[in-house]
């Protein structure tokens, strides 16, 4: 095919999506999507052009650097799609620029090389630390950016591929040197857009936005076996305007994980996650599918969660803190969540989670309050709640209400448990401990 037909097919393509988003919002569905508009770029380019070759053997870092250089330094108008066409292009980590689009077209592969040896390292975040799992620094993401703004991942369901399985068992043996990378990571960026691509075996977490603000993630499909340690699915982190819709994901930790810092680290960091919305999600996990936490110290406020669907989980819905967080979990709502063989249903608890060192402070108590869940239904649910404040610090102005989660059948199923708690519920079976049955702490209407 001429490259002029090939550009002509992408720009039909990347306008049929611009309709479909907008037929989308004309039909009445609900999308936080307008948080970043989709930007048309008029100059393309192909990793072709600068000598890749999608053969899955051949290594590919130097023309995506080269071809990532020519869109940072020669700055056209608009910015620059970078297309990479079907094939499968195996390449080291690199770094994405400002004002460009990676596009991945239908059967392309981004693959991540195994030889972990020379993978480049990076400063731990401030807000943690020291890397998440190992102390000192932590190899940098896959795909990174830092510092950048107006960012688009998208194509026809193209894949990239993290190869973790080499990062999962040196962490298995114990082996890690430092903590694994991300597959993406964007670090005090803004206007990130990510759709219509396939994240598979990611190192570590999947999607990493931290420090960031006005990112949409959407329509996107996440992978990894159910054993693969501590991949998440998409962590917002210590970030604001977070849109995350339509997406499914099957991982093997929480499939969306807010955080925000970890103990004394994250409090002198100080930096919130604020108005984040999770709409039309899909997924299973041995682990969370809407997780607030562990990692809670700088603050999450104005969350909204709604309409997921959860099935094979170990927890449905969990908040989550710990003595040594500080910070404060604010006005959150979930609502319209369908889960079935889960085994707990409702998990809001402030024991979970490690520590960075032994240097955090005891008496930096999390406090969480103002948590509206609603509309939930389950099956196969083997515990339907558990709620476990601080006994100088408990939860309050928890509502639950219109809940029924079925256990298994012919099953003694384990009841609610809860502790130093406050609040209200209606309409929830089974019917929850003595702490929520206060009709007037739970309006039904209202975050």
């Amino acid at each position: 095919m001429r490259r002029g037909c090939v550009w002509e097919m992408l720009a039909c393509v990347t306008t049929a999506l611009l309709v479909l988003n907008c037929c989308m919002v004309a039909a009445d569905v609900a999308t936080c999507s307008g948080i970043v508009p989709m930007v048309y770029r008029y100059d393309k380019i192909s990793i072709t052009d600068f000598g890749g070759v999608g053969d899955g053997r051949t290594l590919n870092t130097k023309a995506f650097e080269e071809a990532i250089y020519r869109i940072k330094h020669l700055r056209r108008r608009g910015g620059t799609i970078l297309y990479v066409p079907s094939g499968v292009y195996l390449t080291e980590s690199f770094n994405l620029t400002s004002r460009m689009t990676l596009y991945l077209a239908k059967g392309a592969v981004i693959k991540a090389t195994q030889k972990t040896g020379n993978w480049p390292l990076i400063a731990p975040l401030p807000s943690y630390g020291r890397g998440r799992e190992r102390p000192g620094g932590r190899y940098i993401s896959f795909i990174h950016g830092e510092g950048l703004h107006d960012v688009i991942i998208t194509g026809e369901k193209g894949t990239i591929d993290g190869q973790g399985g080499v990062w999962w068992n040196m962490w298995r043996r114990r082996t890690l040197r430092y903590t694994r990378p991300n597959l993406v990571e964007f670090k005090d960026s803004k206007g990130i857009i990510i759709s219509n691509v396939i994240f598979k075996n990611s190192p570590f977490w999947n999607i990493h936005p931290v420090y960031c603000s006005h990112v949409v993630i959407r329509h996107v499909t996440i992978l990894a076996p159910p054993s693969s340690p501590n991949t998440d699915g998409i962590d917002p982190d210590s970030s604001s305007h977070v849109c995350i819709e339509d997406s499914y994901i099957s991982t093997g930790d929480d499939l969306v994980a807010i955080k925000s810092g970890w103990d004394e680290y994250g409090i002198k960091y100080g930096r919130p996650s604020t108005d984040i919305t999770i709409r039309r999600v899909v997924g299973s996990s041995p682990f969370a599918g809407i997780a607030v936490g562990s990692e809670t110290s700088g603050g999450i406020y104005n969350v909204l969660a709604e309409h997921i669907t959860l099935k094979n989980m170990g927890v449905g819905i969990h908040l989550k803190t710990n003595i040594g967080r500080g910070g404060i979990i604010k006005n959150i709502t979930i609502s319209d969540v369908y889960m079935v063989n889960v085994r707990k249903g409702i998990k809001i608890a402030a024991d979970v989670g490690d520590h960075p060192d032994k240097n955090y402070n005891p008496n930096a108590l999390p406090v969480l309050n103002h948590v509206r869940i609603k509309n939930v239904r389950g099956k196969k649910v083997e515990q339907a709640g558990l709620i476990q404040g601080l006994k100088n610090s408990p939860f309050t102005d928890i509502c639950l209400s219109n809940i029924n989660l079925h256990g298994y059948p012919r099953r003694n199923n384990v009841p609610w448990k809860c502790s130093y708690v406050s609040g209200g519920a209606i309409q929830v079976r089974p019917s929850p401990c003595s702490d929520l049955i206060h009709r007037s702490s739970c309006p039904i209407q209202g975050r």
